[in-house]
């Protein structure tokens, strides 16, 4: 059986919003998602650590401390291999795209996007090549390039929304109840990117194929 190590615990809370960050990077080859308002994706099997088992006809994840063996599963170079994440299926180059996440059967999670070709040793939220908000300690986080810094004013939803705008180089964190943004977070869209999720404790349950908010 394989043991997964939970992730660092030791990045610095900032203290101000995370400003745009700048990298160099190639461009990117042939996409599988146009601009369109209505993004539906599955988790991608093939990205998914081993401690990470995919249910709902894909739609869901589960954490399991004692993973399958990585003996045991397909080996593939889109796999990864150090940390729990699983990549979505659908990649975006254009448009404001929204899906939401029902989170509250986890206590510690990362949701958000990353370059659809991302290495597979790095965790989302310490690459520079992914954006994403987190929740730990009863406590949320913004987190991009192992910076990371508390949002102070979101509760404890059951579900939250994500709202990405390719163009505006924005994602957002949405009150997916009262359909208003809880927090913005800059990036620095090069290529395609893919929603992205990393799962240490619990479940997590994607619904995609919504319409973005009329009010966002």
């Amino acid at each position: 059986m394989f043991t997964m190590a939970s992730p660092m615990r030791s990045l610095a809370l900032g203290s101000r919003a995370l400003s745009r960050l700048f990298t160099r990077v190639l461009p990117r080859g042939d996409v599988t998602l146009a601009a369109r308002r209505d993004i539906s994706f599955k988790l991608d099997e093939k990205t998914a650590h081993s401690s990470l088992d995919l249910f709902k006809k894909d739609t869901a994840i589960i954490y399991r401390m004692l993973g399958i063996d990585p003996s045991k599963i397909p080996q593939n170079p889109e796999r990864f291999r150090e940390w729990a994440i699983v990549l979505g299926d659908a990649q975006i180059v254009s448009g404001r795209h929204y899906w939401e996440v029902t989170v509250k059967r986890s206590n510690e999670f990362r949701i958000g996007v990353a370059d659809a070709d991302m290495s597979r040793d790095e965790c989302i939220g310490v690459s520079n090549r992914s954006w994403v908000f987190a929740y730990c300690h009863s406590k949320w986080f913004v987190m991009q390039d192992s910076k990371k810094f508390p949002i102070t004013n979101i509760g404890h939803p059951s579900k939250v929304g994500l709202l990405l705008d390719y163009e505006g180089q924005r994602l957002n964190l949405v009150d997916s109840e009262k359909n208003t943004l809880i927090h913005t977070l800059n990036a620095d869209f090069r290529g395609p990117v893919v929603p992205a999720f990393a799962l240490w404790d619990g479940e997590l349950l994607t619904h995609s194929g919504l319409d973005v908010p009329e009010n966002l």
